[in-house]
C-alpha cells in the first residue's frame, strides 16, 4: 500500500490539502482512505472509492483502560484500589496520538485500500508522533527486557511462597502485546511505499516550519516527496499590500526550489467549502514513493584508516548539534530533536574518531578498536 502522511504547521491548510489529495485520488479510480487526526468535519464528501476515518480516542481509550482494569483485576483488589466506570473514563494527554497510530497500523494491513492519506496534528505534534513507535519500544525493551522473561516459569512458586499474587505474567504479557503493536506501526512508517507531504504558506514562518520539519523527518529516516507550497497569490496584483504578500511568497518559493520538490496550489480567494473547492486547488497527483533515505556506512579504510557514517540531517546547524556515543547506540540531537539509533555492526567495534557537518549531512568517523577488529585494526 501506497502511504502518504500530509504534515505542516497549523493553520497553513494542512487538512484542507489532505482532503483534496484523498478526493483527486478517488477520482482516479484508486480505493483510498483518509485518516484524519482532526475531529472537524472534512470537506472532501461522500465520493466513489472514497472512505473517511476519524479514529475516536474517547471510545478507544475507554475500551484499553477496562481491559486493562480486567487483566490486571487480582493485584487492583489486592491494593484495595477502585475499579473505573465507563462513563467516569477521559482520555489522558496523547491519548489522541497513541488512537490515530493504530489506526494507521490497522489501515496498511487492511487489503480495502490502495492508498493511505494521513492527515497528521500540526507540527510538533506530528514529528513527535512519528518518533513515538521507536521510543516506546526501546523504553519498553529497557524496562522489561525480553531475556527476563525467562523466569516467568517461577513466577507461581514465588507467589505461593510470598503469599501474595505476582503481577509480573501480565505485566510482561502487556509489554509484549504493546511491542508487537508498536513494531507494527514502526513498519508502516518504514515502509518503502511511506513518504511525508509537506503543507506550508510560503512566507518566513512557513519556511521555518518546512526547514524544522525536513530536519526532524531526515532524523527519523522519512523521506519528503514534495512541499505543497499553499494559497499561493497571483504575482500581478493591482493591491499594493497583496502585491507585498505575492513578493514575499515567491521569495520563499525561489528558496524553497533547490532542496526540495515544490508543488504551488493557488488562494482560491475563499475557504475551501465542499468537494468542487477541493477539486478547483488542483493538487498534484500522489506518485511513487521517493528513495527511502539511507544512513550508508562507506569504507575509507584504506585512504584514511576509518569508517565513515554518512547522516543526511539537511538544514542542521553546528550549534545545534550534540553526539554522545553510548555502548552501541549514538544519542543524535539536532535543534529540538534528539534520536538514539543503534549502531551498525561494523561500527560497534570501532571508536569515534570525529564528526562533520558538511553538505547537509553529518558524516562521523569511526577507527577500528585494535582490540576488537579482526587483524588487530590493520
Amino acid at each position: 500500500m501506497r502511504t502518504l502522511l500530509i504534515a505542516g504547521p497549523g493553520g497553513g491548510g494542512r487538512s484542507t490539502v489532505a482532503a483534496a489529495t484523498a478526493l483527486r485520488a478517488a477520482a482516479d479510480g484508486t480505493r483510498t482512505l483518509l485518516l484524519s487526526a482532526d475531529r472537524a468535519d472534512t470537506p472532501a464528501g461522500p465520493a466513489a472509492n472514497l472512505t473517511v476515518r476519524r479514529p475516536d480516542p474517547a471510545e478507544e481509550f475507554r475500551s484499553d483502560l477496562a481491559a486493562f482494569q480486567d487483566r490486571a483485576g487480582t493485584v487492583l483488589d489486592l491494593l484495595g484500589a477502585a475499579r473505573l466506570d465507563g462513563e467516569e473514563i477521559t482520555p489522558l494527554p496523547g491519548a489522541a496520538e497513541l488512537t490515530l497510530l493504530r489506526a494507521l497500523r490497522d489501515a496498511a494491513l487492511s487489503e480495502r485500500y490502495d492508498l493511505l492519506v494521513v492527515d497528521l496534528p500540526p507540527l510538533p505534534d506530528a514529528l513527535a508522533l512519528l518518533a513515538l513507535p521507536d521510543e516506546l519500544r526501546r523504553y519498553l525493551r529497557r524496562l522489561l527486557p525480553p531475556e527476563r522473561q525467562a523466569a516467568r516459569a517461577l513466577r507461581p512458586v514465588l507467589g505461593r511462597l510470598a503469599g501474595v499474587p505476582m503481577p509480573a505474567e501480565w505485566l510482561y504479557e502487556t509489554a509484549a502485546r504493546w511491542d508487537v503493536e508498536l513494531a507494527a506501526v514502526a513498519a508502516v512508517l518504514a515502509d518503502r511505499g511511506t513518504s511525508v507531504r509537506l503543507v506550508a504558506e510560503p512566507g518566513p514562518a512557513g519556511a521555518d516550519a518546512v526547514r524544522t520539519a525536513a530536519l526532524g523527518l531526515a532524523l527519523r529516516g522519512l523521506p519528503v516527496d514534495d512541499v505543497i507550497a499553499n494559497r499561493v497569490l497571483p504575482d500581478t496584483t493591482a493591491d499594493p499590500w497583496l502585491a507585498g504578500l505575492a513578493a514575499q511568497q515567491r521569495k520563499t518559493l525561489a528558496e524553497w526550489q533547490e532542496p526540495y520538490r515544490v508543488r504551488t496550489v493557488a488562494h482560491l480567494g475563499r475557504d475551501p467549502q465542499g468537494p468542487d473547492d477541493l477539486a478547483a486547488l488542483a493538487v498534484p497527483a500522489v506518485n511513487p514513493a521517493p528513495d527511502p533515505v539511507e544512513w550508508p556506512v562507506t569504507d575509507a579504510l584504506a585512504e584514511d584508516g576509518v569508517l565513515v557514517w554518512h547522516i543526511p540531517l539537511p538544514g542542521a546547524i553546528r550549534d545545534e548539534l550534540d553526539l554522545i556515543r553510548r555502548g552501541d547506540e549514538l544519542v543524535v540531537g539536532v535543534g529540538p530533536f534528539r534520536r538514539i539509533v543503534p549502531l551498525p555492526s561494523a561500527l560497534r567495534r570501532c571508536t569515534v574518531a570525529g564528526a562533520g557537518l558538511r553538505d547537509g549531512g553529518l558524516r562521523i568517523r569511526f577507527a577500528p578498536d585494535p582490540e576488537l577488529w579482526p587483524g588487530g585494526g590493520r
